[in-house]
C-alpha cells in the first residue's frame, strides 16, 4: 500500500506540474498578444487626440456632462493640467442646487437661446447655464466619484478644502449625497428611485422627451442607480476617512437591500424594476423580467455586489444574450429589446435604437475593467476585441452602434473613448507585471 501510495502522489505531483506549465505557457501567449495588439496601439492614440480637444461628451454635445466627465477624467489628465481637469469639478459644486442636488450638465451662458428655458443658473457661476436630466439619479455619485478620480490621478487632495459659498467641497459633497437620502429615498425598499427608463438611460416611457419627472413618471427603483450610489459611498469615505462611521451603515445596507430586492437568485440577473405606487407604465402581460440589463449589472460589480462565480455567470448570460440578438460586443444596453413603441420618445424606437438595445462601449468598456479586476483575463481580452476594431474600423468613438454594428450618435464620444483606454492599460499592466 506505501508504495502505490508514493505512485499516487507522484502521478498528482507530475499532472500538476504540466498543469502549471500549460498556464503559465498559455499567460505568456496572452501577454504577448496583448502587447503586440495592433488595434490597442490604435484607440490609445485616438482616444489621446481626441481627449485633447475638449469635455464636451462629444461633438453632438455642447455641454459638459458629469456622467460623461466621470468616465474620462482620467485620460483628461493624459492631456490637460490638473489646474483645468480640478476646474470643471469646481463648477458642478458652484452649481450645486439649494437642496443638495448636482447638475447633469453645463454650457457657456452665452450658447444659450432665448428661446431656451429648461436651464438653472447660479450666482457662484455666472459663465454658465446649468441642465438637469431629473429622471436618472446618478449625477450626485457621478460627481464624488469623479472627484476620487481625480485625486488618485493627481495626488491632489486640496480640491476637498475649496471653498465655495458657505461649505467646503468636502461639506457639498456629503450635502450632494444626503439629497439623495431625503430626496430620492424609498423607506420600503431602502434604497433609492428614479424614473422608469431603460436600464442606465436617461429616458422616460411616458411622453416625447421624456427626461424630467413629472406627473406623468413611473417611479421606480432599479439597480445602476443604487449601485452608483454605492461606489460613490465608498469613495467619499476613502477622501473622507473620519467620515466612515458615519456614511458605512448607509452603504452597508443599500448593498443588502440591492441583494435583497433586486437580484434575482433563480435567473442569476437583476430584475430591471421595482415599481411604486403607480405601477408600470407598461402593458400589464409584458413581463420586463425576460429583459437582462448589461450596463447597470457591469456598474453592480464594480459596486462588489457580486461574487466572483456569479460574475463568470453574468458574463456567460451576456455572452449569450449578443449572440441572440446578432450584437457585435457586451455593450449591448439590453436584451431583448423593449418592444417598438413602448417608449414615445422615438429615439427609443424602433428595438435596438439608442438605449433600447443599442451597443454602447461607454458601458460595454466598464464591464472590460471589471473582468480584469476580478481576473477574467482571457475573457477580458476576447471581450474587447470587437469594441476596439471598430474604433479602428470607423476612424473613431462613436456614441452607439446598431444591433449590425453600424455607428451612430457623436463620432469623438469621449466617455467610450475614456473606458477603453483604461481597459488596455490593465491589460497591458496585466501583460508586463502578472497579476
Amino acid at each position: 500500500m506505501p508504495n502505490k501510495l508514493l505512485i499516487y502522489i507522484s502521478i498528482a505531483a507530475i499532472i500538476l506540474n504540466l498543469s502549471c506549465q500549460n498556464s503559465t505557457t498559455k499567460n505568456a501567449e496572452l501577454s504577448r498578444q496583448i502587447l503586440q495588439n495592433e488595434y490597442f496601439a490604435f484607440t490609445k492614440q485616438k482616444a489621446l487626440d481626441i481627449i485633447g480637444t475638449g469635455f464636451n461628451a462629444g461633438d453632438g454635445y455642447r455641454e459638459v456632462w458629469i456622467r460623461d466627465y466621470n468616465t474620462f477624467i482620467e485620460l483628461s489628465a493624459e492631456v490637460f493640467p490638473k489646474e483645468e481637469l480640478k476646474e470643471n469639478l469646481l463648477v458642478f459644486f458652484r452649481m450645486q442646487g439649494n437642496d443638495g442636488n448636482i447638475i447633469d450638465g453645463f454650457t457657456p451662458r452665452e450658447q444659450i437661446g432665448s428661446n431656451e428655458t429648461d436651464f438653472s443658473y447660479s450666482e457662484l457661476e455666472p459663465r454658465y447655464a446649468a441642465h438637469k436630466n431629473t429622471v436618472e439619479t446618478d449625477q450626485e455619485s457621478s460627481l464624488i466619484q469623479a472627484v476620487y478620480k481625480y485625486i488618485k490621478v493627481t495626488g491632489d487632495t486640496t480640491i476637498l478644502n475649496e471653498q465655495i459659498g458657505d461649505k467646503t467641497v468636502s461639506e457639498r459633497m456629503e450635502w450632494a449625497m444626503k439629497f439623495l437620502t431625503e430626496h430620492r429615498w424609498n423607506n420600503e425598499y431602502g434604497l433609492i428611485i428614479g424614473a422608469t427608463t431603460a436600464d442606465w438611460g436617461d429616458v422616460q416611457p411616458e411622453h416625447g422627451w421624456g427626461v424630467d419627472l413629472d406627473q406623468n413618471t413611473h417611479p421606480a427603483i432599479d439597480i445602476y442607480d443604487n449601485a452608483m450610489f454605492i461606489i460613490a459611498l465608498d469613495n467619499m469615505m476613502e477622501m473622507l476617512p473620519k467620515k466612515r462611521l458615519k456614511w458605512q451603515p448607509l452603504r452597508d445596507q443599500l448593498a443588502e437591500n440591492s441583494r435583497k430586492y433586486l437580484w434575482d437568485e433563480e435567473n442569476q440577473k437583476f430584475i430591471p424594476h421595482i415599481y411604486l405606487e403607480k405601477g408600470s407604465p407598461f402593458p400589464d402581460d409584458f413581463d420586463e423580467n425576460q429583459i437582462y440589463y448589461f450596463g447597470g449589472t457591469a456598474v453592480a460589480i464594480e459596486a462588489g455586489l457580486l461574487s466572483k462565480d456569479e460574475i463568470k455567470t453574468s458574463l456567460e448570460e451576456m455572452v449569450n444574450r449578443v449572440k441572440q440578438a446578432g450584437a457585435a460586443s457586451i455593450g449591448l444596453t439590453l436584451y431583448p429589446p423593449y418592444p417598438d413603441g413602448y417608449f414615445a420618445n422615438q429615439i427609443m424606437n424602433p428595438e435596438y435604437s439608442y438605449q433600447n438595445g443599442g451597443d454602447w462601449t461607454w458601458f460595454g468598456g466598464r464591464m472590460i475593467q471589471q473582468l480584469i479586476r476580478y481576473g477574467f483575463i482571457e475573457e477580458a481580452y476576447e471581450q474587447i476585441q470587437p469594441m476596439v476594431k471598430r474604433v479602428k474600423d470607423n476612424d473613431g468613438f462613436y456614441e452607439w452602434y446598431t444591433v449590425d454594428n453600424k455607428p451612430k450618435g457623436s463620432g469623438t464620444f469621449r466617455g467610450s473613448a475614456g473606458v477603453l483606454y483604461k481597459a488596455i492599460l490593465m491589460l497591458e499592466e496585466y501583460a508586463k507585471h502578472g497579476e
